[in-house]
């Protein structure tokens, strides 16, 4: 095995092995100064390398390569928290927080989100820093904490309080975009440059109550019911950017004839009905194509013999980088089609623009998908759901997902049982990203 093969493998087991989850047996400060000590180790100290948040348990750890100054610094995010994982809830020889190489997979819980990211850019900024590489910009490295749901810390917290840390021209999110396979064939480089906007929305039908036994038409549990039957029937209008346009029409070939024809249909200036009908049947080609809303959470009543007084829903919306909290709401207003339901924003962290498609770091994904890949296709991507990079394009830094790890379209167990990377995978990315980083790192922008 490659010495930085090696090197990737025990950072990788390493952060799997320690317990980063939001609970009160994770901590991810004792993985941010497993990867600090490391760093050091490798020579970086100082102003260079920092650990630090506002929660004792949930440090943040950023790293620095000092470069020429001839452009602007790249920043490389990955974050070391997980989501919660319990051992009963997996097969019987496995436990999330063990790291196990079986059948050609490392299984674990963070093995695909994202420790397998951290791992690899920690190999490589070590590895640059042993030989000495001087990039034309700085190269800035940041691990993070709580992005699986945190508020107060991770990106927003560096960018409220030190900015200066991970001031970048541009940032490469090493979790989001899609390297994508299917049945062992490489496919695509999905580089994502948008993603859509979480918010929720609390739907509220309030009604006098009374006894159970003397029932009145004018039941809270009924309205709300009535309301979030007509959402489920709704579907929000089509709109293509500049991302999903570029998609569709970039994966067309790679697709059944139908569908082949239906992406290049959508993809045209004036969506086909048709194709589109067509193309919504899938849950993730329709997320691409429009804002979407659907239920999440349900609760009505307070008691067994009572009529309700209260009936709430929580209504999970992800919007079209181009859309609106104040046009979803009142979109939904207009839907549920009646006034007593009352529809209040729940939770909204901000709507955040796509990132304008960044020529260079196209072309440097073109180069070394030919030099690797056989010259997939390299396709902007929009993400249906959330991540840091959300924070740093609201703070002004152009964010590109950039998993650098290919995944099979049909296994994806982010957040799920048995949670798995193939072993050659992740070798493959710590070998890509370390030219993706020289890569940039000797071209300015």
């Amino acid at each position: 095995m490659p010495p930085y093969h090696q090197l990737a493998h025990d950072i990788f087991q390493q952060l799997i092995e320690i317990n980063t989850t939001d609970t009160p047996a994770g901590n991810v400060t004792t993985a941010a100064q497993a990867v600090a000590a490391r760093l050091a180790k490798a020579g970086f100290s100082g102003d260079d390398l920092r650990v630090g948040g506002p929660l004792p348990n949930k440090y943040n750890v950023v790293a620095r390569l000092h470069g020429s100054g001839k452009a602007k610094p790249v920043l490389f995010i990955g974050h070391l928290d997980v989501v919660q994982a319990l051992k009963q809830d997996w097969s019987p020889n496995l436990d999330p927080f063990k790291f196990n190489e079986i059948d050609g997979y490392f299984y674990g819980r963070g093995t695909s989100d994202i420790k397998q990211g951290d791992a690899i850019l920690v190999t490589n900024f070590i590895r640059l820093k042993q030989e000495g590489f001087v990039p034309d910009r700085d190269l800035i490295l940041a691990l993070t904490a709580d992005e699986e749901g945190g508020e107060s810390n991770g990106v927003q917290w560096l960018l409220k309080n030190h900015r200066d840390w991970i001031n970048a021209e541009y940032c490469i999110n090493t979790d989001a975009g899609d390297f994508e396979t299917e049945n062992g064939k490489r496919l695509l480089l999905g580089v994502e440059t948008s993603e859509k906007n979480y918010i929720d929305f609390q739907l509220e039908v309030k009604s006098k109550g009374g006894h159970s036994s003397r029932p009145s038409k004018d039941n809270a549990i009924y309205h709300l019911a009535d309301g979030l039957e007509r959402l489920s029937k709704f579907e929000f209008p089509v709109e293509l950017n500049e991302t999903t346009r570029s998609f569709f029409a970039k994966t067309a070939h790679l697709q059944d004839a139908q569908t082949a024809a239906d992406f290049r249909a959508v993809s045209a200036g004036q969506p086909d009905p048709a194709a589109v009908q067509r193309l919504s049947q899938s849950p993730y080609f329709n997320a691409l194509l429009r804002t979407t809303c659907v239920a999440t959470r349900l609760e009505g009543g307070h008691a067994n013999n009572a009529l309700p007084q209260t009936a709430r829903a929580i209504v999970n919306c992800r919007m079209l980088p181009t859309d609106s909290a104040d046009n979803v709401q009142k979109t939904l207003i207009g839907v549920l089609a009646d006034p007593r339901i009352a529809v209040t924003v729940a939770n909204n962290t901000g709507a955040a623009p796509p990132s304008a498609i960044n020529p260079v770091v196209m072309r440097k994904l073109d180069e070394l998908s030919a030099k690797l890949y056989g010259g997939i296709p390299v396709v902007p991507v929009m993400d249906a759901g959330a991540s840091d990079g959300k924070y740093l394009r609201l703070g002004g830094i152009p964010t590109y997902g950039v998993p650098g790890v290919f995944e099979d379209v049909n296994d994806d167990r982010a957040h799920g049982r048995d949670e798995r990377i193939g072993v050659k995978d992740f070798y493959n990315g710590v070998d890509f990203y370390y030219l993706f980083m020289k890569s940039l790192a000797g071209e300015p922008h």
